[in-house]
């Protein structure tokens, strides 16, 4: 019985470690913008093939980059991060492109929105169009010497979901470090709170919305990193699912809340775990029907603040 207990917390707690990453990511933009960016998870695809890319993959037959190969081959530990910094890059552009016009002529944020989801839109077709639409596995031998399982607790756990749990934790706390402790951070919340005030105090909300997003591309990429080691890479769409699951991540926690982006990841994890495996197609309708029990009882989300009633 403890061994059971021990597999299952391991597993929905390393799921829902990844689920927070991909939620933090959403909550950062939105806290700032107040616009969920639906580009991010094709972002997250993209973090996804640059690790697979950087370790040595090879593109399959399909695709203008059929058989294309770097001519090095990065020890995982070094291709994730460099991942998670060309997905950054990735992420400034969209903001660059689609969400900076908008903002500078003081159009409405559905516009934003809408000017997302073709961003998102454009990405994936643009991987299908360059690496074709088959899967690629990222082999568990990028993480050299270790061994492909170990024993805690007397439960026999796959070393990448241990993995996933530490990266994504060290992330998590480093994230929450630097938002509450360092100047820049405390200068993202004040623009949260409210950029006009922000900007007036001599903060340049502009700088602060880019580090957002490139914070938002940055964990976007080492989570799809992080579960293309685990999972692999289910084609250039991949993304979608872990996107709707980020947004009721988002939502559940509480919407520009980094603690409930955390607690909800974790929920929703351990949520799924519960659902025996004979039952494993219903792991999404368990999540998302206590994500709805949850918001009838509290709608703000568990962290979520109630808005005050403007007159």
């Amino acid at each position: 019985m403890t061994t059971d207990l021990t597999q299952l917390l391991l597993n929905g707690l390393s799921i829902g470690a990844v689920y927070a990453l991909f939620a933090l990511g959403y909550t950062l933009v939105f806290s700032v913008l107040g616009v969920i960016n639906f580009a991010h998870g094709a972002v997250f695809t993209l973090g996804a093939y640059f690790t697979f890319l950087l370790i040595g993959g090879s593109v399959g037959a399909n695709g203008l980059l059929a058989g294309f190969q770097l001519p090095f081959a990065m020890p995982f530990w070094w291709a994730l991060p460099l991942a998670g910094m060309a997905a950054a890059a990735v992420a400034l552009v969209i903001e660059r492109i689609a969400f900076r016009p908008l903002r500078d002529r003081g159009a409405d944020p559905l516009l934003a929105l809408i000017t997302s989801l073709g961003a998102g839109v454009v990405l994936v077709n643009l991987i299908q169009l360059l690496v074709g639409a088959e899967s690629y596995a990222i082999p568990t031998t990028a993480l050299a010497d270790l061994p492909p399982a170990i024993k805690l607790l007397g439960a026999q756990v796959r070393t990448v979901q241990l993995l996933l749990l530490l990266v994504a934790a060290v992330l998590l706390v480093i994230l929450s470090l630097w938002i509450d402790g360092s100047r820049s951070g405390k200068a993202l919340r004040a623009v949260a709170e409210d950029p006009t005030t922000a900007q007036l105090l001599g903060i340049p909300s502009a700088r602060m919305i880019q580090i957002a997003f490139g914070l938002s591309g940055f964990l976007a990429g080492i989570a799809g990193g992080l579960v293309g080691l685990s999972v692999s890479i289910a084609g250039p769409y991949f993304g979608i699912g872990y996107g709707l699951k980020g947004l009721g991540v988002l939502v559940l926690g509480g919407l520009g809340s980094v603690p409930g982006a955390v607690l909800g990841g974790l929920i929703i994890g351990l949520a799924e775990a519960c659902v025996p495996a004979e039952l494993s197609g219903y792991r999404d309708v368990v999540a998302y029907g206590f994500l709805f029990v949850v918001l009838l009882v509290r709608p703000q989300g568990l962290l979520g603040r109630v808005m005050p009633t403007k007159v």
